[in-house]
Formats: structure tokens, C-alpha cells, sequence
């Protein structure tokens, strides 16, 4: 089996690791009908897009 020589160090695992991490969801805008921050390209619960209503409950 193959085993290490050497330990790896911390500040080369932490660089390894850079990006696993939360992420701030980026597509987040304000709806102009709800005054509510939503996910953009997504219908809101109300069944409005982009101020219109697309849905009928």
C-alpha cells in the first residue's frame, strides 16, 4: 500500500480547502410587487414574475 512520507501540514490542507464553504446565494433581488427578497428567475409564492401574474392558485 502507499502511505505518506510526511504529514501533511495544516496550511497545506487549509489551501487544499480554500473552497469548500458556505455560499452566500448570489441571485437574490427585490420584488417590486412583494417588496420581498427572492431567488431571481424563480415565481414567488403569491404565483408573481417580474411584477406579473403568471400563476393561479
Amino acid at each position: 500500500m502507499a502511505v505518506p512520507k510526511r504529514r501533511t501540514s495544516k496550511a497545506r490542507q487549509r489551501k487544499r480547502r480554500t473552497h469548500k464553504g458556505a455560499n452566500v446565494p448570489g441571485g437574490l433581488s427585490l420584488d417590486s410587487s412583494t417588496g420581498e427578497y427572492s431567488m431571481s428567475h424563480r415565481i414567488s409564492k403569491d404565483g408573481y414574475y417580474k411584477g406579473r401574474k403568471v400563476l393561479d392558485k
